[in-house]
């Protein structure tokens, strides 16, 4: 059985970009994070103790999103894989990020996919 756990949409601000005028205060990045889970071990039974806390990766990408600068969306992109790639039992994380406010006519972003 295929376990994922997934955030869509997820809007942070980030110190992000290499132009001046991004460098003046955060702007709106978008992420998405797909997880592949390894197969369970045991059963969840119902306990947050057996299954990936989505809390704590949610808290972490909060935190590294507010804890410096990015000069570009693949460094934050990769800095978010390691993270999710630290956690239990993660077997493949798959993130994007997108800057909704760069251009009027559409978003740009970056994704990548790393397995353990």
């Amino acid at each position: 059985m295929d376990r994922r756990i997934f955030f869509r949409d997820f809007r942070l601000k980030v110190s992000i970009g290499i132009h001046d005028f991004e460098r003046e205060g955060p702007q709106a990045v978008v992420v998405n994070i797909d997880l592949e889970l390894a197969p369970a071990a045991k059963a969840h039974n119902d306990r947050i103790a057996n299954v990936l806390n989505y809390d704590v990766v949610h808290e972490s990408v909060v935190a590294l999103a507010q804890s410096r600068h990015f000069n570009l969306q693949e460094t934050l992109v990769e800095a978010i894989l390691d993270l999710c790639l630290a956690q239990p039992g993660v077997v493949e994380a798959r993130v994007s990020t997108e800057k909704p406010d760069v251009y009027g006519d559409c978003r740009v972003g970056y994704e990548a996919v790393r397995r353990r």
